[in-house]
């Protein structure tokens, strides 16, 4: 059979050329294959080793070189630092804050060129997959800037005796379990990550890129996603989720989709905590400008702008916070982005379209009243407590436009000072024309008084601030006031009418216009409010505000005191006639028991 088959000449032809690519092609694949085995192996670990000076070092099981698939297949990798050589920088002052430990079940190298990397010394490769990646970093702060090595070459002089240069086309790694732990603050903090996917793009180490700033660890673009990422704060109050983040170093930017801050239930957190609790909700952030290599190196945060769109945060005021006596100030902002342990340096942050809500619970009306702050747009300039921008400039400036109670235009421009030892801070105001009774929400649980009618023409505020109080001016101008007084009524979990105290109120102290008839002067009113360690900021800004507006509705500290002896005239007055016609009728059984005594005795 096989002589018929070979009796035509192109079929001897072809089965010649069959021989010939298996004899001169094949063969020596198959040689070069097991003989390059044991040299790639060598040149990877001399190349880790130099590049890393002696700090790393890299193992494998096997790896397989495919000639004519221009593939490299490494099994079982494993990255990780000599501790011995670690230690021996430490002491000398030149460890690197991170330390990375690197396990891969398969490495796979496309779209290779063999004959090049060893006939020429250069290593240029199409593509890096990475199968099942297992990352662990840790963080330790052994120096704030970087350290001047005694072999302080670049990794392309280290490695250019050994390689003219490094290509890589793609290096992509899917579903990469990653652990990080943080030994910089008083305890160890560590967190565990899941759908992470890593790709680098176009890594080049040669002379030129040496020493180019556009490139990070050498690639044009080096991009993180991660998906679904959850977790609990340390104190286990909080629950946090993200939908999405990614990174992205050719863009220098940072973005974050679908954060949500979550606390415990309410009796929980309470119970559990004397601070104000935050409920905070994020379509979207991004970081433009962002510095990772920075962040990565020092923790310190530096970026040009960030953006927050669209989202909510509610501030619920701790009601405990006459059970311990804790100085609130951490709560002021200043205080606040001074006391982050990450150093920030943020040259602008944009709100656009946040919702902000503050509820606090009264405990003499066993109820709780709200302010809201809708559709809040703004920006905020210098966020910062790194120590060298402070010199520059130690004024971080807030400029607000929202709407009051979804009803009143109100702009606000805040100034921080952020190294005053005195935590002091300025707010100015203006809210604009909106119906008095949409503040009923907030003034009815807080301060027991219900707005009947009223309009609001224009309210005005200048007040300076610090940690141990406030003052300014306030002016409320408005039409058209009446209120009715309020007191608990616990039996029925409601608030119910003081009616002559109302009527008292209307007719004798409220002032219902300000200014009292068209073309006089409006009132104006300075307050001076001493603050209590237990208020948190937001609570100090609404009670300074407060003591302006009471006396500009006719509430001065005469008349509210001359209203509170009247009161408790009416309580007194009260109390007296339940007494009285008590022993009323106690004196009308004390006869009636003297008159069926009398008859018993009589018979009668």
């Amino acid at each position: 059979m096989a002589h018929k088959y070979l009796k035509h000449k192109w079929q001897k032809i072809s089965l010649a050329v069959v021989l010939v690519f298996t004899v001169f092609v094949l063969l020596p694949a198959l040689f070069i294959n097991s003989y390059w085995s044991p040299i790639l192996e060598g040149r990877v670990k001399d190349i880790v080793i130099k590049s890393s000076d002696s700090l790393y070092t890299v193992s494998f099981s096997s790896a397989e070189l495919h000639v004519l698939r221009g593939t490299i297949v490494i099994l079982n990798i494993t990255l990780k630092p000599d501790t011995s050589v670690y230690n021996a920088k430490k002491k000398a002052h030149l460890a690197p804050n991170n330390l990375v430990e690197l396990h891969i079940k398969k490495l796979v190298l496309s779209r290779i060129h063999p004959f090049r990397l060893y006939f020429r010394n250069k290593l240029d490769i199409g593509q890096v997959m990475l199968y099942n990646p297992v990352l662990n970093v840790s963080y330790q702060l052994n120096h704030t800037r970087d350290t001047v090595l005694k072999d302080n070459r670049t990794a392309w002089q280290k490695i250019s005796k050994n390689l003219h240069y490094i290509h890589i086309g793609d290096i992509l790694m899917g579903d990469v379990k990653f652990m990080y732990k943080d030994y910089s603050g008083n305890k160890l903090v560590i967190s565990q990550l899941k759908e992470m996917n890593l790709s680098a793009h176009d890594l080049l180490i040669d002379s030129a890129t040496q020493t180019d700033k556009s490139r990070v660890l050498y690639c044009k673009d080096i991009t993180a996603e991660l998906n679904n990422y959850n977790g609990k704060t340390p104190n286990g109050l909080y629950s946090y989720n993200i939908k999405s983040l990614k990174l992205s170093t050719s863009k220098s930017q940072l973005t974050v989709s679908g954060l949500i801050l979550k606390p415990a239930a309410t009796e929980i957190f309470f119970n559990e905590s004397h601070r104000d609790r935050f409920t905070f909700r994020l379509d979207s952030a991004q970081l433009r400008n962002f510095d990772y290599i920075t962040y990565h190196k020092y923790r310190s945060l530096t970026a040009s702008k960030l953006i927050l769109s669209n989202g909510s945060l509610q501030i619920f005021a701790n009601p405990n916070h006459l059970k311990k006596k804790e100085d609130k100030i951490r709560s002021f902002p200043n205080v606040a982005l001074n006391n982050i342990s990450t150093d920030i340096k943020i040259d602008t942050v944009l709100l656009h379209y946040i919702n902000i809500t503050y509820n606090e619970f009264n405990v003499d009306s066993k109820k709780t009243g709200t302010l809201t702050f809708n559709n809040t747009n703004g920006r905020a300039l210098n966020i910062t407590n790194n120590k060298a921008a402070l010199k520059k400039n130690n004024i971080s400036t807030i400029l607000l436009s929202t709407y009051f109670m979804n009803r009143g235009k109100f702009d606000a421009d805040i100034n921080f000072n952020l190294t005053d030892k005195n935590n002091s801070f300025g707010v100015k105001g203006k809210l604009g024309p909106m119906n008095l009774q949409a503040l009923n929400q907030a003034v009815m649980p807080l301060g027991m008084i219900k707005i009947n009618s009223g309009t609001l023409n224009q309210f005005d505020f200048d007040i300076k601030a610090n940690r141990n109080g406030a003052e300014g001016k306030v002016e409320l101008l408005y039409n058209d006031a009446k209120i009715t007084m309020l007191k608990a009524d616990t039996t029925n979990d409601k608030l119910k009418r003081k009616t002559i105290a109302s009527l008292y109120t209307n007719i004798f102290i409220l002032k219902h216009n300000n200014p009292d008839k068209p073309g006089m002067q409006p009132r104006i009113v300075y307050v001076n409010f001493v603050r209590k360690p237990e208020n948190a900021f937001f609570k100090t800004i609404w009670k300074t505000l407060l003591n302006g507006l009471k006396p500009s509705i006719g509430f001065d500290k005469k008349t509210e005191q001359a209203m509170i002896y009247m009161l408790n005239q009416q309580e007194i007055n009260k109390q007296n006639h339940k007494i009285k016609k008590e022993q009323r009728k106690e004196r009308r059984a004390e006869r009636q028991r003297k008159k069926e005594k009398k008859r018993l005795e009589t018979g009668g």
